[in-house]
């Protein structure tokens, strides 16, 4: 039986990594296939996949619901707007600050959310919080208020002498992927990890986890800074890649992107928010030249989450996969 278990994570971990790998495989062969608008588009559901698994980090892992994670996402895209434009900075050094800015911001949100409260009481403050930082944000000179910044350029990729201009054709897009598809593979890791086994430990009884030895409070505090700084580093590339950012990248209809996100794809499953982002992003598409039904269409695909979909798509394919598995079949008792 050990023997068996030992086989089967395995098997899950390499089927996760040529899972990666042709996730990276097919982006990468986008700009071959697509059109710049579909392009853009793609470049964006790279960007949100790492959204809804960073959210997902928190909610399907460990248990904990945060309705503010737009914060992070805004202040990675400010923090990488404001180093590439205004001091020059090259691609790298712009992403680190943006994930440590967005870590810090969640590192101190967290440790008075955290201490102070919990279950719907915490999701209803991390929801004050990111209104806070949108009310700064859009009152801030420095960040343009309520234009917010534009105009901004595609960094330079430099390590060492070696410099690459990323302005030039599609070469930020596959910058994109490779950093996208790095974030993807340090989520999965950390949800397979003893961390990871230990925060759905959490997640399924706090009290006897803490009982056998687990610092709840600080995991809950440790996942919430790490979801916080891979939310900024994804947010970090919607600065150059759509060259503009404003305020309403704080505003909390922006957090209920990767609810939904994960939800639709389904919360219990590491792959469910890609699925989602994806899904979501091919029915916003599919809707683009219905103007002001976006909202609608939103809530509508919620409702049907909800109502119909409890387990997301990936759940329902599950159900369908083990009803029609033969080892679910009704079999003759043994004499």
């Amino acid at each position: 039986m050990h023997a068996s278990l030992f086989v089967g994570s395995h098997l899950r971990r390499d089927l996760a990594i040529l899972l990666t790998l042709a996730l990276a495989l097919a982006g990468l062969l986008v700009p071959h296939l697509l059109n710049r608008g579909l392009i853009f588009i793609v470049g964006m559901v790279w960007i949100n996949a790492v959204f809804g698994l960073s959210f997902n980090l928190l909610f399907g892992t460990s248990g904990v619901l945060s309705f503010g994670q737009a914060m992070f996402y805004a202040a990675g895209a400010y923090a990488a707007a404001v180093f590439t434009q205004q001091l020059g900075w090259p691609l790298l050094p712009s992403l680190l600050i943006a994930a440590v800015t967005g870590g810090v911001l969640a590192m101190c949100i967290g440790f008075v959310a955290l201490r102070r409260s919990e279950g719907v009481y915490f999701s209803i403050l991390t929801l004050a919080f990111a209104e806070l930082v949108h009310l700064l944000v859009a009152n801030t000179s420095f960040l343009g208020k309520n234009d917010g910044l534009s105009a901004l350029p595609r960094p330079r990729l430099s390590v060492g002498a070696w410099e690459l201009d990323l302005s030039q054709g599609d070469m930020f897009y596959y910058c994109i992927v490779v950093v996208s598809v790095v974030l993807i593979a340090l989520l999965r890791w950390v949800t397979g990890s003893g961390f990871g086994r230990a925060l759905q430990a959490i997640r399924q009884d706090p009290e006897r986890a803490e009982f056998l030895g687990i610092p709840v409070q600080r995991y809950r505090w440790m996942v919430f800074t790490l979801a916080g700084a891979t939310t900024a580093a994804a947010g970090s590339l919607v600065a150059p890649w759509a060259q503009i950012v404003t305020p309403e990248l704080a505003h909390w209809s922006n957090s209920t992107n990767p609810i939904l996100y994960t939800l639709l794809g389904g919360s219990a499953y590491f792959w469910g928010p890609v699925l989602g982002a994806v899904t979501l992003s091919a029915v916003f598409y599919a809707t683009r030249t219905l103007v002001g039904l976006s909202d609608l269409v939103t809530g509508m695909l919620l409702l049907l989450v909800v109502l119909a979909l409890p387990g997301g798509m990936l759940g329902v394919l599950s159900r369908w996969t083990r009803r029609d598995s033969p080892r679910n079949e009704t079999q003759e008792p043994k004499p």
